[in-house]
């Protein structure tokens, strides 16, 4: 698959942040009176930006400025704790060394963009990043595609020039949105039986996806 410009989703992708996601929903919904949440559960939630992530966790009869003053403090412990278990999966450093000097490279995910920078840094991954395109950058997010056109937009190239590699349905949206090609993985938080009726390319590792993309 050759590509002028390579962009990746992030959590699920480049990076495994379950537990650190888990861990600042469940401390909000303690300051609530409420049980936690397991790490399946989460990880189910997880895809669409922090917003919708704890609007379900939450109960839906706390909203307004209780659901409000409660995404504040998980936006705030979140980056507080996000590299405190997150970490890049394996091979994503070497993938993205042999690649970096033959094309360019992006990160679009639903995640902040100051969280987004905050951990591509701390894992090692930040220097092959200079445009990270996070959930609050633009008016619009995943599965919009006015991610993908701003980043084709500033490369100076067309948006089927580009392949998104992603690990979900919002991914596929977003690439189906777009014009876009799509690689998924396979080690990421989407469900086997959702990855397979999407009928894109998929990896199970690294070396897959770096013969992909060779």
């Amino acid at each position: 698959m050759r590509a002028a410009g390579v962009v990746f989703d992030l959590d699920g992708t480049l990076v495994d942040s379950r537990r650190d996601l888990a861990s600042s929903v469940n401390a909000v919904r303690e300051d609530l009176g409420l049980s936690p949440l397991d790490l399946a559960t989460v990880e189910a939630m997880v895809g669409e930006g922090a917003r919708l992530l704890l609007r379900r966790a939450l109960p839906p009869e706390l909203d307004g400025d209780r659901f409000e003053d409660a995404l504040g403090r998980f936006l705030e412990l979140y980056y507080e704790h996000c590299l405190d278990a997150t970490t890049a999966y394996p091979g994503m450093a070497e993938l993205l060394a042999e690649i970096a000097p033959r094309c360019r490279l992006a990160v679009l995910t639903n995640k902040p963009e100051r969280h987004s920078r905050k951990i591509l840094a701390g894992v090692g991954l930040g220097p092959y990043f200079p445009l990270v395109i996070g959930g609050d950058t633009l008016s619009v997010r995943k599965p919009d595609p006015g991610g993908l056109r701003a980043i084709a937009e500033r490369w100076h190239l067309a948006v089927s020039e580009l392949l998104l590699v992603g690990d979900s349905g919002i991914d596929a949206a977003t690439a189906a949105a777009a014009g876009t090609p799509l690689v998924l993985v396979g080690w990421g938080y989407g469900r086997e039986a959702q990855l397979a009726g999407l009928g894109a390319p998929r990896v199970d590792d690294a070396a897959a996806l770096l013969a992909a993309l060779r």
